[in-house]
């Protein structure tokens, strides 16, 4: 297998140096296949690059499957540069045993862990005196084991250490391309892509740039994504053809991918027997469309053997559905479960959907409420190969809201929590925003209270974690090298929610930016810490306020406009008049949404008292006056937060002056273009929502600073 090498992309968190206390040593790969034969290729190209050399074995007894690193460092390579010189006394080994590595004692520290199975993709990391072993029953896990060694680096090499084991919490971890074929009138190449043209798809017609395709599945491979849509959730008239006459196009995709483990996801129309079928009809219970299905179907495994299924959105926002058929959800993503059940695929049918025709002056239609009141009704009814997609949160994506209530709402059902990578309403890429502690605190949210289950158990059981994608064609992948860190730390939560988002953060800058190569280590190391560890909230901070939303401009939804969706059909969002701001979601007077949560947060969100501050907007319409726990007014908090988020990004800029010499150029140039505009737009947003709180309320600062 040749690994990719697009020398005109940056590498992200897979630069060669990451390599190097890999390609360093002497090592053995035991095992058969295409994955084994990806391990391999991996290993024999950091050793080329590092000086190391690397052996293969056939599989065979033993069964599990073997990567063996040894401590020592080889004899230079030979001079023509194959990087595969040996060692005295190194000879081709028939077995890992007949390589000086005590499997039984390896399997010994297994049993001793908990050991069992390892699944999969699970793998068994061992260090038994200068060995570092990795241990695995499948493929993939060999695969995600030798990752997680480049992740330690020369850590891997320590004191001997029993066995540890590592199984992914997700056995889906999916990303979402938003990507369209055809470049879309109003959304371009990619809808909400922040990072230029899509990957797979240009005008129409595959873009077959397959070393960088590849770099890319084997990004994702590191970070622990395996599965990819690779088209737009609003699936217009040639992204529909991917299903029939162009299958091809995709399968070419999945050619790609597969070496580095990760299926081929499919966005279809619900519409596809009527648009390419010619069928008068798309009911779900029609046995004809049944048959339609059953059918194309059966052609997509034949071209694609491994593919994962379909992603689908229907009767949301104008795309077609069950409803035109008098059927509801579960009639329409049932009968794609059973076309895809003989296969083993499964159907993500997407819980977004709300009236995006209300009328702004009725205030009993809550656009929170729609998904809880769609999909609730309906528990129980979908089949077991359906994994009911809900976004993390009961809106869109903002900066700050609560925890869908639609993942305590349905039990019986199989859900995929959905977050979004892609920064559409967290400044697009424009803005350094570090995800990841806010999608840490949504996995660890308890709907039942503390001691019960989390979020993450609810999609562990379900259809997994899956997020829009934030790549294009960019040269850095996601056009600010910072957003970077948020796919990674995507990947590595889906394989492990307990992380700490600031442990993710200093893996993915240890890989990408190999402080030790750095003239000042620890400078670059905590300097790019603090820039991005509290981003999240420097971003909230000058932005929409405890829990608002949506205070930003319609269409491209970049930028302040405190109104710009208020008076519009898809929503009314903080209904600020002169006596105060927020939505009354409360049973008692409001829309009632707070009656779709279970106890105890039922009763905490309908408490005035008990609501937490940083929701306080999103569940009560409030005076200006009211005294937050923190001792503050709401209406100084907006305006005290608002000038202490800009003041951070100006500490961010500063910080990032002080890497001018510790980064590679093109990328300090980037970050510093990025960060120029960051600050403008913060500066902006501060004014802007300054003037119109002060306007509104006419409650002048109490430090007596400038509102505009």
């Amino acid at each position: 297998m040749v690994t990719p090498d697009p020398t005109d992309v940056h590498p992200a968190w897979l630069p060669p140096e990451a390599f190097r206390a890999v390609g360093s040593r002497h090592t053995l790969v035991h095992g058969a296949g295409p994955l084994v034969d990806t391990v391999f290729g991996e290993v024999r190209r950091a050793c080329a690059e590092h000086g190391g050399t690397v052996r293969r074995t056939a599989a065979g007894p033993p069964t599990q499957l073997v990567l063996a690193l040894t401590s020592h460092r080889p004899e230079p390579a030979p001079a023509d540069g194959t990087g595969t010189a040996a060692r005295p006394g190194w000879t081709e080994p028939a077995t890992p045993g007949a390589a000086g590595v005590d499997l039984d004692a390896a399997r010994a520290d297994l049993a001793a862990a908990g050991g069992g199975p390892l699944g999969a993709e699970g793998y068994a990391l061992v260090r038994h005196g200068e060995v570092t072993l990795v241990l695995a029953d499948e493929p993939a896990g060999l695969l995600y084991g030798l990752f997680q060694v480049v992740r330690l680096g020369e850590s891997a090499f320590g004191p001997p250490h029993p066995a540890r084991v590592h199984r992914p919490a997700m056995r889906r971890r999916m990303l979402d391309h938003w990507d369209n074929v055809d470049v879309h009138p109003v959304m371009g190449q990619v809808e909400r892509g922040y990072a230029g043209g899509s990957i797979f798809w240009r005008d129409g017609h595959p873009r077959r740039d397959w070393a960088r395709v590849r770099a890319y599945a084997r990004l994702l491979a590191a970070c622990g994504v395996n599965a990819v849509s690779v088209n737009n959730v609003n699936v217009h008239a040639t992204e529909a053809r991917l299903l029939t006459d162009r299958l091809g196009d995709v399968a070419e995709i999945a050619d790609e991918l597969r070496p580095y483990g990760i299926r081929v996801h499919l966005s279809v129309t619900f519409a596809a027997p009527v648009v390419l079928g010619g069928a008068a009809t798309a009911d779900p219970l029609d046995e004809a469309v049944r048959d339609w299905w059953a059918e194309t179907t059966r052609r997509v495994y034949a071209r694609i053997p491994d593919f994962g299924g379909y992603v689908v959105k229907a009767d949301s926002e104008g795309q077609p559905g069950p409803f035109s058929y008098g059927r509801d959800h579960a009639d329409g993503a049932n009968l794609l479960a059973g076309a895809l059940e003989p296969y083993g695929g499964v159907v993500h049918w997407r819980a977004f959907v709300y009236n995006h025709r209300q009328d702004w002056r009725d205030r009993s239609t809550d656009r929170a409420r729609a998904a809880f009141d769609h999909f609730a009704p309906l528990d129980g009814r979908f089949r077991d190969n359906v994994a009911v997609q809900v976004k993390h949160g009961p809106m869109d994506f903002q900066t700050r809201e609560p925890v869908s209530p639609v993942i305590a709402g349905l039990p019986g059902t199989r859900l995929a929590v959905e977050f979004q990578v892609t920064q559409e309403y967290t400044g697009q890429q424009r803005h350094v925003c570090y995800l990841a502690p806010w999608w840490s605190e949504v996995l660890r949210f308890a709907p039942w209270g503390d001691g019960g289950r989390v979020v993450a158990d609810v999609a562990a059981d379900g259809g997994g974690l899956v997020a829009v994608s934030n790549v294009g064609d960019d040269r850095f992948w996601t056009g600010h090298p910072l957003a970077q860190a948020n796919l990674y730390a995507f990947g590595r939560l889906a394989w492990d929610p307990c992380l700490p988002p600031e442990a993710v953060l200093d893996e993915w800058i240890d890989l990408t930016f190999d402080p030790a190569a750095s003239a000042d280590p620890e400078l670059l190391r905590r300097t790019l810490h603090e820039i991005m560890d509290d981003s999240w909230r420097s971003y909230e901070r000058y932005t929409a306020p405890l829990g608002v939303g949506f205070m930003v401009r319609p269409g491209n939804h970049y930028g302040p406009d405190v109104d710009g969706y208020e008076y519009t059909p898809r929503g009314t969002y903080h209904f600020a008049d002169r006596d105060g701001v927020g939505v009354d979601r409360t049973r008692a007077t409001g829309t009632g949404f707070t009656g779709q949560y279970p106890s105890p947060w039922a009763q905490a969100y309908e408490s005035l008292a008990e609501c937490p501050d940083e929701l306080l907007l999103f569940f009560h319409h409030v005076p200006y006056g009211h005294v937050l726990r923190s001792g503050s007014t709401v209406i100084q908090h907006i305006y005290d937060t608002h000038f202490d988020g800009v003041a951070e990004v100006e500490a961010m800029r500063r910080r990032w002056e002080w890497l001018a010499r510790l980064v590679d150029p093109a990328v300090h140039a980037r970050v510093t273009e990025r960060l120029v505009e960051q600050l403008r737009c913060a500066q902006e947003w501060r004014d802007q929502v300054n003037a119109y709180f002060h306007r509104k309320s006419g409650v002048p600062d109490a430090r007596g600073r400038p509102l505009h």
